[in-house]
């Protein structure tokens, strides 16, 4: 296994929500950040979420003017996988298909610099399966942010059956530069939050579709009951109920019928009403 370097460079591959947000506080924490994505329409969406991001920020009075400006400026974007050559962590955060990331995984392999650590944001799909695609499985491990990553306190550090000591040290450092407290799984399905998390949210589903309670009991109760934030419905609704139920089929796959998805959910995911981000989930957003 070739020496791991000392991170100073991240690229990210992805900008969508998490992509750009991973960028956003690698960026926020001093690091120089490299964002690539498919097309470039995908990177300007991206850096149109970094900027709304860190104005709310600002005005929130968690960062200075000067310091969003630094963190953007240190940002490039690129259509290009080639330009994360100097890159000494890698983070994926792309589309959950395996097939996705192994393409992505083999492309960084051989771009990155050979003491580069490779890292997959995955939330259900095996970390282990993944550094298959690669020459340097020692090197892959999971960084898991939750969304928004911006806001969320914590990751989840996955260690694959071949992911080296050294590398799950440096992930964790590397989380911890971010302002970010870690915990760590096994490359277990779902790790601990998708493994506890998505029977929780259907079951909060299937008590709706069955009746036992109004969507909005369901939540006020979990919410006063477990002194939670947002009951299962709200939260359905912030993660993207396709994102549920890609998770939740995922989990069905590997570990049997504890983790069926809930009808109802499929029913939505069919009918486009997919929560926050398409103004209908289990309730109604203002899309402004």
């Amino acid at each position: 296994m070739s020496e791991i370097v000392s991170i100073q460079t991240v690229g990210v591959v992805g900008a969508g929500t998490m992509g750009a947000g991973i960028a956003q506080v690698a960026a926020t924490a001093g690091y120089d950040v490299t964002m690539v994505d498919v097309e470039s329409d995908l990177v300007d969406a991206g850096f149109d979420r970094i900027d709304d991001s860190l104005d709310r920020l600002v005005g929130r009075d968690d960062l200075t003017r000067e310091e969003a400006d630094a963190a953007l400026d240190r940002i490039d974007g690129s259509t290009e996988t080639a330009n994360l050559g100097d890159a000494d962590l890698a983070i994926e955060a792309v589309v959950e298909s395996m097939d996705v990331k192994r393409k992505v995984f083999a492309d960084l392999d051989d771009v990155c610099g050979d003491g580069a650590i490779l890292a997959t944001n995955t939330s259900t799909l095996s970390i282990t399966s993944i550094a298959e695609a690669t020459d340097r499985p020692a090197q892959v491990v999971g960084l898991h942010f939750m969304n928004p990553v911006p806001i969320m306190p914590g990751v989840e550090v996955v260690d694959g059956e071949k992911t080296s000591a050294e590398a799950l040290r440096t992930a964790h450092e590397f989380a911890e530069s971010l302002d970010k407290e870690t915990w760590e799984s096994d490359d277990k399905p779902g790790f601990v939050v998708n493994r506890v998390l998505m029977p929780w949210i259907n079951e909060g589903i299937r008590a709706l579709d069955e009746g036992v309670a109004t969507k909005d009991d369901i939540d006020r109760g979990l919410k006063l009951g477990t002194n939670v934030p947002m009951g299962p419905l709200e939260l359905a609704d912030h993660v993207g109920l396709d994102v549920c139920l890609h998770a939740s089929e995922t989990l069905h796959d590997e570990l049997g019928d504890r983790y069926k998805p809930a009808y109802l959910l499929k029913r939505k995911v069919e009918a486009g009403d997919l929560g926050k981000k398409t103004g209908q989930g289990f309730y109604e957003y203002d899309q402004e």
